[in-house]
């Protein structure tokens, strides 16, 4: 009997490559970094907002040219490799409802390890929620999973044997976990850092879990959807 194609379960794009996924998470970048202009605090995480003020002489005309002109230089650089495909609307809205699946599977999966947890969101307005949201999701996926779990994975993996089958094979699931608790002690570290909670702790470190599964096996646009419209849904909404 022929394999009927129309009966097949629908299946996942393939992950977006590293140029498409620049594009694809180009709106919580140029969200974040307009909006924080209007807010006197920024994500800890941000490693480009001090660098742009500083070479913006202050100014904040100049600081928001130099972030549309970051974003403009994605697209043209996308459009001269031959990825325009990318910026398709088709693209950001399959991005887009991937990663609601994700955030919301995530809250489930979470909630059922430690229970119903109300995280520190004490003070912010639904405006600065939603610029904090983009500037999380897009630079804490860049310093944990592309940074420390992706870059520091293949640093490990040039230390260990390849004769060592089984620890190479153990290799990415330990740092997955070590990297998801650094993710969540990282949280409760300086000065707008959380009080500490074991629960609240034990939730951010599945959540951190989730994070790097998603960024292994799908990529970096997805993870950042993921992870800023959990923090919408958990800030805003």
């Amino acid at each position: 009997m022929k394999d009927d194609p129309s009966r097949r379960p629908p299946e996942l794009p393939p992950p977006s490559d590293a140029w498409s996924d620049l594009v694809l998470t180009l709106p919580f970048f140029i969200g974040y970094h307009l909006g924080i202009l209007y807010l006197p605090i920024r994500n800890a995480a941000d490693l480009v907002t001090r660098e742009l003020v500083a070479l913006a002489g202050h100014d904040r005309m100049a600081y928001a040219g130099l972030t549309l002109g970051i974003g403009l230089s994605y697209v043209t650089l996308l459009g001269l490799a031959g990825r325009g495909h990318a910026l398709r609307w088709q693209r950001f809205a399959g991005i887009a409802l991937e990663g609601t699946l994700y955030a919301i599977a995530m809250r489930f999966v979470a909630s059922y390890v430690v229970g119903k947890v109300t995280l520190g969101a004490e003070g912010i307005g639904p405006f600065a929620g939603l610029v904090m949201s983009f500037g999380a999701g897009f630079y804490e996926e860049v310093v944990f999973r592309v940074g420390l779990f992706g870059l520091g994975l293949r640093a490990l993996r040039l230390l260990v044997p390849p004769e060592t089958a089984t620890g190479r094979a153990l290799l990415a699931p330990a740092w997955a976990i070590a990297t998801a608790l650094l993710f969540s002690a990282w949280h409760y570290i300086g000065a707008l850092g959380d009080p500490f909670e074991l629960r609240s702790f034990v939730f951010r470190w599945v959540c951190g879990v989730v994070f790097v599964i998603i960024y292994a096996f799908r990529g970096f646009a997805p993870v950042v959807w993921t992870h800023a419209l959990y923090d919408v849904w958990v800030l805003v909404l």
